[in-house]
């Protein structure tokens, strides 16, 4: 008891430091410099832990030296992270552990008749850390990451209904347009049939956008085929085939037009679309019939995608992310990086989408990570696997480690390159103060990664 109550003096008085410390982090060191000192206040708790197991001081040494080893852990962070911090934090840590050490030698020797327990092994503590981690990781998979069979079953039957509903309302008011049959993907998407004689798609790099993402899709062969000849010649501007254009008419022949109520009545839960967004998106809710007690009533949301296929190029009308080229088309790379995933997985019987989907909902329930999209984290995954070969399930609490800390390094870099499209940056949107965010996070995840799995 007299141990236990020495022990809880001495936290408190490096309490007082590091509240300090982290208070006056960001006035002085930015949000980029209180990440360093997030982590040493993580290396001082598990001084205190150790420090407190330790009868002599040869033992007390030995598991300070541990814990300044973890620290040593983040030593890679970005310079105008170091710069000014390790001194400040040195300092003020060792000054608190030095009266914690006193605090220690000044407590009552225990009882003879007390057991002595028996130091663990590092090995020891480390195997049962890996496997709480490991239990972690798969418990957050099912209760965050991954939808129940009945949740999969109910938003494909519901996709598929709509899908059906609006393929219908455009056939009869507009039969004359050209139009691929509806299928789900990651979205549900919109075929849209070119002529191959009159339209042509060029890639990004050989257009003056010179963007690897940013096609053109342009009408040829006018000569023969004169202005009119295709149903998509209404959509032209400038001689290409204008996304914007294409996402207008599709928000005003179907967004504002369709007799939702009608809809909502025949498939029983409420269908509306969702206005005043870059994209086409409908909000489903389930009607009072179809929530019950394994039902969820949680909303969904399908969105509409117009797209060109051409062999293995898709191409999506999302002026959103081609901004300020808004007749310009978004080359997809997700048919490309989710096929790759599977056929890796499936090689090797791996846990790559698995991976992936806990990193997205990290990141998703995350405010400080939200900026991360799906994208660069499937191709962080993609990278990883060139390097490593060993993905399978027993070994996710690895790979998921590994994936901060090569996140950390690309976020050092400034660059995150697509797999596919090397010229392609995939962190270029972030901002500078988003980049600190991140590093925060991450850069406490170091040392203890179930902070990200709260």
């Amino acid at each position: 008891m007299n141990f236990q109550g020495s022990r809880r003096r001495g936290e408190d008085g490096i309490a007082m430091v590091i509240d300090f410390l982290l208070s006056n982090a960001r006035l002085v060191l930015g949000v980029g410099g209180a990440a360093m000192l997030g982590i040493a206040t993580l290396t001082v708790k598990r001084l205190i832990e150790r420090a407190g197991r330790a009868a002599d001081d040869e033992k007390v040494e030995q598991k300070m030296a541990e814990s300044w080893e973890e620290l040593s852990l983040v030593s890679a962070s970005p310079t105008m992270i170091r710069k000014g911090i390790e001194g400040m934090v040195m300092k003020h840590v060792a000054k608190a552990t030095k009266q914690q050490k006193a605090d220690l030698y000044q407590q009552p020797q225990m009882s003879s008749l007390e057991e002595q327990p028996k130091p663990e092994s590092k090995s020891k503590r480390l195997q049962l850390f890996v496997l709480s981690l490991q239990e972690h990781l798969q418990q957050y998979y099912h209760t965050r990451a991954a939808l129940s069979p009945h949740e999969i079953r109910r938003a494909q039957s519901l996709a598929l209904d709509i899908c059906t509903e609006i393929q219908g309302f455009l056939h009869s008011r507009h039969p004359d347009m050209p139009l691929g049959e509806m299928s789900l993907g990651g979205s549900l998407l919109d075929d849209l049939q070119l002529e191959a004689s009159l339209w042509r798609l060029i890639p990004g790099e050989e257009t003056l956008l010179t963007h690897p993402l940013h096609w053109m899709v342009q009408r040829v062969n006018l000569e023969y085929f004169p202005r009119g000849r295709s149903y998509w010649d209404r959509y032209l501007v400038g001689g290409y085939l204008s996304a914007e254009a294409v996402v207008n008419m599709f928000n005003k022949s179907i967004m504002e037009t369709v007799n939702w109520p009608s809809i909502s009545s025949t498939l029983d839960c409420l269908v509306r679309p969702v206005l005043g967004g870059p994209d086409l998106r409908l909000e489903v809710k389930p009607g009072s019939e179809n929530v019950g007690a394994d039902s969820s009533d949680q909303s969904l949301f399908i969105s509409m995608l117009p797209l060109l296929r051409e062999a293995d190029v898709v191409l999506t009308a999302q002026p959103e992310l081609t901004s300020p080229w808004l007749n310009a088309w978004h080359l997809s790379l997700y048919p490309w990086e989710t096929q790759r995933l599977a056929q890796l997985d499936s090689a090797d019987d791996g846990c790559r989408r698995h991976t992936l989907k806990i990193l997205k909902a990290v990141c998703t329930l995350n405010p400080a990570l939200r900026p991360l999209e799906a994208a660069p984290l499937a191709n962080l995954i993609l990278h990883l696997s060139d390097g490593e070969g060993n993905w399978s399930e027993s070994n996710l609490h690895v790979r998921f480690q590994q994936c901060i800390t090569e996140l950390i390094s690309y976020l050092e870099q400034g660059a995150l390159h697509s797999y596919f499209k090397p010229a392609v940056n995939l962190l270029s949107s972030l901002s500078e103060d988003q980049v600190d965010q991140m590093g925060f996070m991450l850069y406490c995840a170091v040392s203890e990664p179930e902070i990200l799995l709260i």
